[in-house]
């Protein structure tokens, strides 16, 4: 028996499949594909999920000193003469930062093998590349997704039946995260 589905594709088409299909159903929340790609999909969802579960909470948060650079009301840099040359101001400004331990650095990078990049669009803004904004994933994993699924053990997904494809009869089904 087969360790895993090869769904009429080559290996790098069955890899960039699953993955967009991975991204897809943990950026929305619900996807619809065929039977047997949402049984293959599961394997690769549920173990991520896990992950983020596990590590949700493994960080610790750092008070951290950086420069800013001073900006007027345009937003503009403000800059002021030194010994005959304009120099940028900067502030000093405290700032908190969440600092990873090595097993959630693990886990997060596990999470970037898998997921593609996630560009937002707003209907508002349609068509303006200024309007776009990128969706941080793994982070929405670890602060959305895990604390959702804190006090379960597995069983993160639910695939329902919809019924056969008019085109070639495969049976499609409704994958969404329970």
């Amino acid at each position: 028996m087969a360790k895993y589905r090869k769904l009429s594709r080559t290996s790098d088409q069955r890899k960039a499949l699953l993955r967009n299909q991975a991204t897809m159903l943990l950026y929305r929340g619900k996807i619809v594909t065929t039977e047997a790609r949402a049984k293959e999909l599961r394997r690769i969802v549920e173990p991520l999920i896990a992950m983020a579960v596990r590590e949700r909470d493994n960080f610790e948060t750092v008070t951290v000193t950086a420069k800013v650079a001073r900006k007027d009301a345009n937003g503009k840099r403000v800059k002021e003469v030194v010994d005959g040359k304009k120099k940028t101001v900067y502030d000093e400004v405290q700032k908190e930062i969440k600092k990873d331990s090595p097993s959630r650095l693990h886990a997060r990078r596990q999470m970037l093998k898998v997921f593609y990049p996630v560009t937002e669009v707003p209907a508002k803004g349609a068509g303006r590349k200024k309007a776009t904004k990128n969706v941080d994933l793994v982070d929405k994993m670890f602060s959305e997704i895990a604390p959702k699924y804190a006090n379960r053990n597995g069983g993160y997904t639910r695939i329902v039946k919809i019924g056969p494809r008019k085109g070639d009869a495969a049976m499609e089904v409704l994958m969404e995260l329970v």
